[in-house]
């Protein structure tokens, strides 16, 4: 059993974010053969690939890809459409109350049917992504019916799903919240110095600085100071609304 879980072959969707670099090195930390895989769709925040090739050097994954398509062509997000602007200064109620305009449409289907062909290309048996569903954003993809739903697909779609061996979708953080990531990854030595979770793209600056008040640096710098943790990576403002 435990030859087979040192030579099992895993595809890591690897953003360069918090949530996807604990997925990485949960991964490391069950001994399987880790393969990271990064989106370069022309993202406003796209400072997080420079975190995700540095995550899963870092993690000494077997190989890392990025995947290079433009999703502004169609827009219809924040993340994607520099007319529409940041949310910021949003309490976690607030961002609670409807899916985000930071939602990026059908984003994680994309990312899972690249996921899923690379992972039949090596023969692997796992896709490890770190979707979340208390995270406050409320993202439709980031659900449990969701991972099910995708997880027929990976069976229905594949030669190996036909043939009686599907790759699994693993999502080991789906029930967590964000302070029990962090406890996790600080469980498991993630470097958080190298990760990137603003939604801006650092400002130009070397380093880069996160602005600290989007929804993203908002959840992870509450969920750092309800653990009375300092987040090391530098901030325009450390302010969490309340």
């Amino acid at each position: 059993m435990t030859e087979r879980l040192i030579s099992m072959k895993a595809v890591i969707l690897l953003s360069g974010g918090l949530d996807s670099s604990t997925v990485l090195y949960r991964a490391k930390a069950e001994g399987l053969d880790c393969y990271t895989l990064s989106f370069d769709y022309q993202q406003r925040h796209r400072q997080e690939l420079e975190s995700a090739i540095a995550t899963a050097k870092a993690a000494n994954a077997t190989e890392h890809q990025i995947i290079n398509f433009d999703l502004r062509l169609w827009g219809g997000s924040a993340l994607t459409d520099q007319n529409i602007d940041l949310p910021a200064h949003r309490s976690l109620d607030e961002m609670s109350e409807q899916i985000p305009v930071t939602y990026v449409p059908a984003r994680n289907t994309i990312f899972l049917s690249f996921a899923l062909a690379y992972a039949e290309a090596i023969s692997a048996q796992q896709v490890h992504i770190g979707v979340n569903q208390l995270d406050y954003s409320g993202y439709p993809d980031c659900r449990p019916d969701y991972i099910q739903a995708m997880g027929e697909v990976f069976r229905l779609g594949t030669k190996q799903g036909r043939e009686g061996q599907p790759i699994e979708i693993v999502s080991p953080l789906i029930n967590l919240t964000k302070v029990e990531i962090i406890e996790l990854g600080n469980q498991l030595g993630v470097p958080w110095q190298k990760t990137w979770s603003c939604y801006s793209d650092g400002g130009g600056q070397s380093p880069p600085i996160a602005c600290g008040e989007c929804d993203s640096c908002q959840l992870r710098l509450a969920a750092f100071a309800k653990l009375g943790l300092q987040d090391p990576l530098p901030y325009r403002s450390t302010q969490v609304k309340n």
